[in-house]
C-alpha cells in the first residue's frame, strides 16, 4: 500500500507516517522509484500507533510497547498513568486549598508530599515482575499521601528510597514467568483497585466477612492441602515470593519504614492484624497451610 493510501487507511498525515519511519516504529518497503511501499503489519502498527499517541504516550513508550509481546509493558503504563491522575487529583486539592487562602509552607509540604509518593510508588513498580510489582505498587501508592514533617518520617523515607534502590533484582524461572503473563494478562488496573478495595471491606468488617464468605474460605483450604496445588505453578510462586521477601529486608526494613512513614498503613496494617486474628480463631489451620 502507498502512502496517499496508507495515510487515508490510517488518518494519519503523511508527515505522521514519515516521522513513525524515521524512528523504527513502522518498516515500509523502500521500492525502485524510491515510493514507501507499507505491509500489512505496516497498517496494522500505525492504528496502534495512533490510539497510543491519542492516550498521551511519547515515541519512545510507543515503541517499548510495540516491542514487547507480552503486554506487560502496556499494563505497567496504565499503572504509571493511573498514578499521574492520582497525582493530579492531589495538586488540584492542593490548588483548591491556595484559592481558599491556604498559607504557602503548608502547600509546598503537600506538593514534596506528592513528589515523594511518586519516587516512592515508581520503584515499588521496578522493584517486583509483572503483576506483583503492579499490585504493590497500587497498594502502597494510597498510604503514600501524607506530609513527611517529623525526623522519623524523614528517616523512613530514606530507609524505604535505600531499600528500592538496593533490593535485589527479582524475576521468576522462564516457566514460571511465562506463567505469570500469561495468567495475569487480562487483569486490569481496575481489577487490581478492585480487589484491594474488597481486601479493604473484609479487614474493615472481618466478623461480617468470614460469615458471608465461610464457604469459599473452606473451599480455599481445601485447595491449599490438595495435590493440585502443591504442584501448582502458584504455589512455587507464593515460596520463591515468600523466600525473596525474608531475605531481601521487605519484611524487615520496608514493612516498619512504612509503618513509621505513614499513619494511614499503621492504621491498616494493625487492622490486617486483628483480621488474621479473628481468621486464625475460627480456622487455626491456616497457620500450618501458610506455613
Amino acid at each position: 500500500m502507498l502512502m496517499n493510501e496508507t495515510s487515508k487507511v490510517t488518518n494519519l498525515t503523511k508527515k505522521a507516517i514519515e516521522y513513525y519511519a524515521e524512528q523504527g516504529l513502522i518498516f515500509p518497503t523502500i521500492l525502485e522509484n524510491g515510493y514507501r511501499d507499507f505491509s500489512a503489519d505496516d497498517i496494522d502498527r500505525l492504528k496502534k500507533i495512533s490510539i497510543f499517541r491519542k492516550l498521551g504516550f511519547s515515541t519512545e513508550e510507543v515503541k517499548a510497547v510495540l516491542s514487547d509481546e507480552t503486554g506487560d509493558t502496556l499494563q505497567k503504563f496504565s499503572v504509571q498513568k493511573e498514578l499521574s491522575v492520582q497525582r493530579e487529583q492531589a495538586k488540584k486539592v492542593i490548588l483548591d486549598k491556595l484559592g481558599c487562602g491556604k498559607d504557602y509552607a503548608e502547600i509546598s509540604a503537600d506538593l514534596k508530599a506528592i513528589e515523594q509518593s511518586a519516587t516512592i510508588a515508581e520503584k515499588l513498580l521496578d522493584a517486583f515482575p509483572g503483576y506483583y510489582g503492579r499490585f504493590i505498587c497500587l497498594h502502597f501508592a494510597r498510604f503514600l499521601n501524607e506530609p513527611i514533617i517529623t525526623v522519623e518520617q524523614q528517616s523512613a523515607y530514606r530507609d524505604i528510597i535505600e531499600f528500592l534502590d538496593n533490593v535485589p533484582s527479582f524475576r521468576f524461572p522462564e516457566d514460571l514467568q511465562a506463567f505469570l503473563i500469561e495468567s495475569t494478562k487480562h487483569i486490569s488496573t481496575i481489577n487490581i483497585k478492585e480487589l484491594i478495595e474488597v481486601t479493604k471491606q473484609s479487614i474493615e468488617n472481618p466478623e461480617k466477612f468470614l460469615s458471608e464468605n465461610k464457604c469459599i474460605l473452606e473451599q480455599y483450604m481445601s485447595f491449599k492441602q490438595s495435590d493440585e496445588y502443591k504442584n501448582s505453578p502458584v504455589c512455587k510462586m507464593q515460596a520463591l515470593l515468600k523466600a525473596f521477601n525474608k531475605t531481601s529486608g521487605y519484611y524487615d526494613i520496608f514493612i516498619p519504614a512504612m509503618k513509621k512513614l505513614s499513619a494511614s498503613y499503621t492504621d491498616y496494617y494493625t487492622k490486617i492484624e486483628q483480621a488474621n486474628e479473628k481468621l486464625l480463631a475460627q480456622y487455626p489451620e491456616i497457620a500450618k497451610l501458610n506455613n
